[in-house]
């Protein structure tokens, strides 16, 4: 297997890695200009670096190759789109444009964040590539900026309109609330907690479901909840208030209909849900915090309506892991669908004495390396290493 040095015929200078990262809660609140608790994961992204004395950034990713920029050329590109040299680029040129100036470096980058897991391996190399340059350019970016920096990458060079908790999770470690409430300048509360404390392991499970042929599904939440705010004359649910909207009931079903108001509900309770999290993990309730990722599972599966795919009757995947998780755990931890929802992942939280037999169960029926066992991990992107020449 290739390497730094057989890549680029010289040693590295620094080890960095950025994390990938997990929702804890807020399920699908953030389009919504809402709440979401999210935490740092113990798989990485990682990259052996160099500087290079040059105006190019050369990036060679284990299995995927090469990617190199001219610094001279911080403007979107249209045909790189979609690609790795998008995300390089777009992160070189929000960190230029804060006034720093770039230094050109080698890396070669490997990864352990599972793709298509939910994770956010994307959000990991963007805060991966933000930290490194930090560090080169002598810069004085805070991890929220870093994260910043991520997503305009991501919006605007690659080509993607991501939100930002992916990226502030990655960048600033452990768990952090995100409130979206302006959304130009979201408010970023870091919780200190010690997750390896409390006596639970984190999974993320593979519910074996694809994701191809999904775009419909995602797109009609945001829409039907689009729908829902244009009835009180609104862009987002975050600028309705509760009480307005109970009051506008009527209206607002005539003009969205049922499953969209059963998914606004969701977003209203949900929001509550992350503050009440957060507070219990600050004050070092888990099992309180565990009532909670229940009750977030169980309106996500209700009312938001995102774990099986509408009219899909032989085929419900994640429905019948979390049935299978629950049954499990036996009233103990607590499960629930991981991310974007309807195929892909979800996520468990298993009593430490019960894992190997949880592990062996789920692998059993959903098949060998569908269950990750992980912890939440306290640092954001960080320089791990200075190599001595």
């Amino acid at each position: 297997m290739e390497n730094f040095e057989s890549v680029f015929g010289k040693k590295p200078g620094f080890l960095f890695s950025a994390p990938g990262r997990t929702e804890l809660s807020g399920n699908h609140t953030d389009h919504q200009h809402g709440r979401v608790l999210a935490a740092a994961v113990n798989l990485d992204t990682k990259a052996e670096v160099r500087e290079n004395g040059e105006n190019v950034i050369r990036v060679f990713s284990r299995g995927f190759g090469l990617s190199e920029i001219d610094l001279t050329v911080l403007e979107p590109q249209e045909e790189e789109k979609g690609s790795t040299r998008a995300l390089i680029r777009g992160v070189a040129a929000a960190i230029a444009q804060r006034g720093f100036e770039l230094h050109g470096f080698d890396a070669y980058v490997w990864s352990n964040v599972l793709p298509g897991s939910g994770l956010s391996s994307s959000a990991a190399f963007e805060v991966l590539i933000g930290t490194i340059l930090n560090h080169l350019c002598s810069s004085s970016l805070t991890p929220v900026e870093i994260a910043q920096i991520g997503q305009y990458a991501e919006n605007v060079f690659f080509g993607k309109p991501c939100g930002l908790m992916d990226q502030t999770a990655s960048s600033v470690g452990n768990v952090v609330t995100i409130d979206f409430e302006d959304n130009s300048a979201p408010v970023v509360t870091p919780i200190d907690f010690d997750f390896a404390s409390c006596g639970y392991s984190l999974c993320i499970i593979d519910s074996g479901a694809d994701h191809a042929d999904l775009t419909d599904e995602y797109a009609a939440i945001p829409g039907e909840l689009k729908a829902v705010c244009r009835s009180f004359g609104k862009e987002f649910l975050r600028e309705i208030p509760e009480d307005e909207f109970y009051a506008g009931l009527v209206k607002a079903r005539a003009a969205a209909g049922d499953r969209a108001i059963l998914r606004a509900i969701h977003i209203y309770e949900e929001n509550k849900r992350v503050a009440k999290q957060a507070d219990a993990l600050a004050n070092g309730d888990f099992e309180g915090f565990l009532s909670h990722v229940k009750a977030s599972g169980d309106s996500s599966w209700m009312y938001l309506q995102n774990v099986i795919p509408t009219g899909n009757t032989s085929h419900q995947e994640l429905a019948l892991a979390i049935a299978l998780c629950d049954k499990l755990l036996g009233g103990r931890g607590a499960c629930r669908v991981h991310g974007g929802g309807f195929a892909g992942t979800l996520q468990a939280f298993v009593p430490v004495d019960m894992l190997d037999g949880f592990k062996n169960a789920i692998e059993s029926v959903l098949g060998e390396g569908s269950c990750h066992v992980l912890s939440i991990r306290p640092e954001g992107g960080v320089l791990l290493e200075v190599y001595n020449d």
